[in-house]
């Protein structure tokens, strides 16, 4: 099939039919493992798709989705592209009010939600979304005797779409064929950390080129197995878990619960891993923590596995040459500790683990490869369709994110900002001309980054454009890089670096709860809540540790002068962070105003 005509629907149809004996998904149920084949993953986007078109759906209408990772999600993504309609994700952390802003201004005609919870929220606004026909639960638990004109479950979908497929047996293969490759496919909202949200318009051919790019940039195998636990209305976890799925055929593995996800990689040991940063740097903090609190044989044998592991690393990034008693001993401690860990946190089999969304720390990359875990990151945006950059084969460099995608061009504008052209830059935002003019000018993706091109073409991200600090000394502060130094830390969660037009750099902290309550409980630390714990002087000073030994590493005007631990922790619903756990400046600066102004009272 010609690249240039194919679209998602045609690209899973190729997929289904070549593969169709073979596992596409797998899910938990009552404690074993299940398998959807391709050929029944069809089967269920057919009807669904049919089931939707008979209830009204026509192209271009808008299908908006909410719910945890699980097949009906991925059913519903296929089945409203497959009838030329645009899928609307919608984050399970949203409020009614969110949901209602964006199914308004999406002008979402179908809400497909998960369960009872999500349904409420549609319940609550469908009377001001006068474009909404039907909402369709996918898990109707609790809703026995629940009756209502205007909602249906997934599985009377299915029949419904069942009984069209018997009436017009060709009447999927041709709404198929009616979709084109500029047709829109996804509006993908942003997390709004400037404003309300923007709907992210991407098209068949943007999906189908990324997917496409990466496979040039990526060995991925169709043999390859994948745990899905990020949110899908993410466009990174969409790639990971829908679109390169189709495009190379691997499992997707969706775990049973948000608190069950470590426990079912164990289980699962996949080969592909992706990874927000907060995820990377929690598993190497609950390891820290673990292993301070092992038998002493247990202790001493990681410790020394690790020095071994960081000192191999740091040769092999550095580029010199590893001598050969130092490949012996990491060799050895490989065979009988380090697989071991790996083992343990279901990581044994992994051969591609790749962070995104968000920058991470360079000393959490060093230390996965450390171990065993070849993490890589990737640079991208929604905008972007998700990649842009990321370090291909075994050419991984600590402090960039690599060279861009194949088809993709990097440059540098003049003010230091991160351009982007290729297939997989976006078509606009929805129903905002203004801010798309804004940001894709003459064909070139304005990144809101600002970032640095080495002679190889890698691209070293400096920071948001707008996040930068000018100290009233006028000195350019990077915060990003200060707040991943601290995160580093087991014991901080979130660091929040402030100084913009200030005498002198601070940081708000936010402590990691659970390895913070260990420390309290190891050394008999009284305290009754969060708030309590985070005002106990011996936490403090722990914290104050963890800030001087960062301190040795920056420079003179970098250094934290003064900290503050928040006394809670940061909520979506609070408006402080994504949900994909990216802070939002804007509003923590004023959430927390009488903190940031209580540390420079008096000046420092």
């Amino acid at each position: 099939m010609n690249e240039e005509s194919l679209t998602v629907p045609m690209m899973f149809m190729e997929r289904a039919s070549q593969d169709e004996e073979r596992v596409g998904l797998r899910y938990k149920y009552l404690g074993i493992w299940r398998d959807i084949t391709w050929g029944e993953y069809l089967a269920n986007v057919r009807r669904a798709c049919l089931g939707l078109v008979s209830l009204g759906l026509e192209k271009g209408d808008k299908v908006a989705v909410i719910g945890e990772n699980r097949a009906e999600w991925l059913y519903s993504d296929i089945a409203a592209m497959s009838a030329g309609a645009v899928t609307v994700g919608i984050y399970t952390t949203s409020s009614a009010q969110q949901c209602e802003y964006v199914t308004v201004h999406s002008e979402a005609k179908f809400f497909i939600a998960e369960d009872e919870e999500q349904m409420d929220k549609a319940l609550f606004f469908r009377d001001r979304a006068p474009s909404l026909k039907k909402i369709i639960v996918m898990d109707t638990k609790g809703l026995t005797r629940f009756s209502d004109p205007m909602v249906c479950s997934f599985d009377e979908l299915l029949e419904i779409g069942a009984d069209l497929d018997k009436k017009d047996p060709e009447l999927f293969d041709r709404l198929v064929g009616q979709v084109q490759p500029e047709d829109m496919a996804l509006i993908i909202y942003t997390s709004g950390t400037t404003g309300p949200p923007k709907g992210a318009m991407l098209s068949h051919r943007n999906i189908v080129w990324t997917t496409w790019s990466i496979g040039e940039a990526l060995k991925i195998h169709p043999g390859d197995e994948l745990v899905s636990f990020l949110p899908l209305s993410h466009i990174a976890e969409r790639m990971f878990s829908v679109f390169l799925p189709i495009r190379f055929g691997y499992t997707i593995n969706f775990t049973e619960s948000p608190e069950t996800v470590m426990a079912n990689f164990r289980e699962v040991s996949p080969t592909v891993i992706f990874a927000v940063p907060r995820i990377w740097e929690k598993y190497y903090s609950s390891i820290r923590i673990k292993m301070a609190n092992a038998t002493w044989f247990k202790r001493v044998s990681y410790a020394t596995a690790e020095k071994v592991s960081l000192l191999y690393g740091k040769k092999r990034f550095s580029g010199n040459r590893i001598p050969v008693y130092l490949k012996v001993l990491r060799a050895l401690f490989n065979a009988f500790v380090l697989y071991k860990l790996r083992e343990r946190l279901g990581f044994e089999r992994v051969r591609l683990a790749v962070s995104g969304a968000a920058p991470i720390s360079p000393d959490v990359l060093r230390y996965f490869h450390g171990i065993g875990v070849p993490l890589r990151e990737v640079y991208g945006q929604t905008e972007g369709s998700g990649p842009t950059c990321i370090h291909q084969g075994d050419q991984i460099e600590l402090g960039n994110v690599g060279p861009a995608l194949p088809g993709v061009e990097v440059k540098i504008d003049k003010d230091g900002e991160i351009l982007v052209k290729g297939g997989n830059v976006f078509m606009g935002y929805f129903k905002n001309p203004e801010a798309t003019a804004e940001t894709i000018v003459d064909g070139w993706l304005r990144s809101g980054d600002v970032g640095l091109l080495d002679e190889k073409g890698f691209l070293k991200i400096t920071d948001r454009k707008k996040d930068l600090i000018i100290t009233a000394g006028g000195k350019n502060i990077a915060p990003q890089n200060i707040e991943n130094q601290l995160k580093f830390s087991p014991y901080i969660n979130d660091a929040i670096v402030i100084g913009d037009r200030l005498k002198f750099v601070s940081a708000l902290i936010v402590i990691d709860e659970e390895n913070v309550v260990q420390f309290a409980q190891d050394n008999k630390i009284p305290f009754t809540t969060y708030e309590s714990l985070t005002k106990a002087p011996e936490i403090v000073e722990l914290i104050d540790r963890e800030v001087q030994e960062i301190n040795k590493t920056l420079s003179h005007v970098e250094t934290i002068k003064k900290f503050t631990i928040v006394p809670k922790k940061l909520y979506e619903e609070d408006g402080e962070v994504t949900p994909t756990m990216k802070v939002k400046r804007k509003h923590i600066n004023e959430n927390f105003a009488d903190l940031i102004k209580a540390m420079y009272k008096g000046g420092g």
